[in-house]
């Protein structure tokens, strides 16, 4: 297999011999890793449940930790799941990766689409599926949202889309998802949406719909050919956690739990616990968004760039984007990552994506520092 060198190791090679103005601490704003402390009752929990390392865990997960991923579709999304129709697994890299080889392996000519720009993981599992890829491009014109034409959704076999977006920050309506449904079922493709950024949202009122929702919308109540993948690690900020799951179609998740138990990804059992308690509270979740919203007023006080529904990223229109970094880093000692990192076909040339993860002190130095450099 020939795999694409991962965005930070491509980033890494693009500054190589770069030396940084040291008048500047480093400043980070390329991966999407929170920088908060994980919240104490989380890790309280983990603590006090580390006897039950003794225990195989099993690969569908303890009840208890279904139960409270269940109870979280409900509480956020209103949307009522049985345990047959949620598969726990060991974040969401993992499933992102392996699903798509589950689903393909049986396909003599595979076809999977899914948004450009993109998280890597899917194009990896492309790779490892044997898969011909069909690119959703995300641009400006189209406000990045996901439209592909029948005659090429025909062709597919599994489709991904990952709303809330990253690297854009686009976000797409109950409305807009549900039409995606509809072709799902007319045509017999798989539909997943990658939801992780699903809960760093700053408006209860415009708050990001699941593809669960959307398929109730459109009368799809069983989730036929639906399904939706979502993690702790952004909302909690605990992604050593390795909290995720895949719910919706329990006739794809019955044949697939038969696969995962050869994989062997099960989260150990006080992760599990800690994870379950986690996934029950959402009142640490809205004190981190209150932190991402802050981030976002500043960027906008100081940068003029507008807040997105969702997600903690800018995705940053500059002329020349690798240019932009390399001279960003040597003057001003701040990484970002170059958006034709994240894109293929010349998608993402003239963007870098910015992570607004570091507390509001933190982000409102950075940013002063960025905006310097573009005034120049």
């Amino acid at each position: 297999m020939n795999f694409e060198k991962y965005p930070f190791e491509k980033l890494n090679e693009l500054l190589e011999g770069i030396i940084p103005n040291e008048k500047y601490e480093l400043s980070a704003l390329t991966i999407g890793e929170p920088k908060f402390e994980t919240p104490a009752f989380i890790q309280d929990k983990l603590k006090e449940t580390s006897a039950s390392l003794r225990k195989y865990p099993s690969t569908i997960g303890e009840p208890f930790l279904r139960e409270s991923m269940i109870n979280f579709v409900k509480t956020r999304f209103n949307v009522n799941l049985e345990m047959n129709q949620i598969v726990p697994s060991f974040g969401t890299r993992e499933v992102l990766f392996n699903f798509p080889q589950f689903a393909l392996f049986d396909k003599k000519n595979p076809v999977m689409a899914f948004t450009n720009p993109f998280y890597q993981i899917y194009e990896g599992a492309a790779i490892a599926s044997r898969a011909e890829v069909i690119h959703i491009d995300l641009t400006k014109e189209n406000s990045f949202k996901a439209t592909l034409s029948d005659e090429d959704l025909k062709r597919c076999d599994l489709v991904i889309l990952n709303f809330p977006n990253n690297p854009t920050s686009a976000s797409m309506s109950k409305a807009d998802l549900g039409e995606w449904v509809k072709k799902a079922l007319e045509f017999d493709f798989i539909l997943v949406n990658d939801e992780c950024y699903s809960e760093i949202y700053f408006d209860e009122a415009t708050k990001p719909a699941s593809l669960l929702e959307a398929s109730i919308f459109v009368g799809n109540d069983s989730f036929e050919n639906v399904l939706v993948m979502n993690s702790i690690s952004k909302r909690s900020s605990a992604p050593g956690l390795r909290s995720g799951f895949i719910a919706g179609d329990a006739k794809i998740l019955e044949k697939y739990l038969q696969y995962r138990t050869y994989v062997g990804c099960a989260s150990p059992v006080p992760l599990q616990e800690a994870a379950a308690v986690a996934w029950n509270d959402q009142e640490h979740v809205a004190d981190f968004r209150k932190i991402y919203k802050k981030n976002f007023e500043i960027a906008n006080e100081l940068l003029g760039t507008p807040i997105p529904e969702a997600t903690f990223y800018i995705w940053l229109e500059v002329d020349d984007e690798l240019e932009f970094t390399k001279n960003l880093y040597k003057e001003k000692n701040i990484k970002v990552l170059p958006g034709s990192f994240l894109g293929r076909n010349g998608l993402g040339k003239g963007y870098v994506r910015i992570a607004l993860v570091e507390n509001e002190e933190k982000t409102r130095e950075v940013l002063t520092r960025l905006k310097d450099f573009i005034n120049g």
